[in-house]
């Protein structure tokens, strides 16, 4: 099951500067933890084990455009074929 991640810029150093990359899972936890195979310490970037395994406050996890936090969380399922799409979350600003 191919599963397209598409990784900010701020992450690429863990992807040898790829924009995407494939990885496999019947879950986005399960992805998260295929892709720490090939791109070590990716994994912690994106979920807080010390939260219970969640995804990071400040990180947005998209499948196929929808907000994986109005889904499964971590736990949404995935077919191959999906898009996943990581991206920081961007706060504040001036007046």
């Amino acid at each position: 099951m191919a599963i397209e991640v598409r990784i900010p810029t701020i992450l690429r150093t863990y992807t040898d500067g790829e924009k995407a990359v494939n990885g496999e899972g019947a879950t986005l936890s399960e992805l998260f933890a295929d892709l720490e195979t090939r791109h070590k310490g990716i994994e912690e970037r994106i979920v807080d084990q010390a939260a219970g395994g969640q995804l990071r406050r400040f990180v947005n996890v998209y499948l196929n455009d929808e907000d994986v936090r109005f889904l499964d969380g971590i736990s949404t399922a995935l077919k191959d074929g999906d898009s996943v799409t990581i991206l920081p979350a961007v706060a504040g600003g001036s007046k």
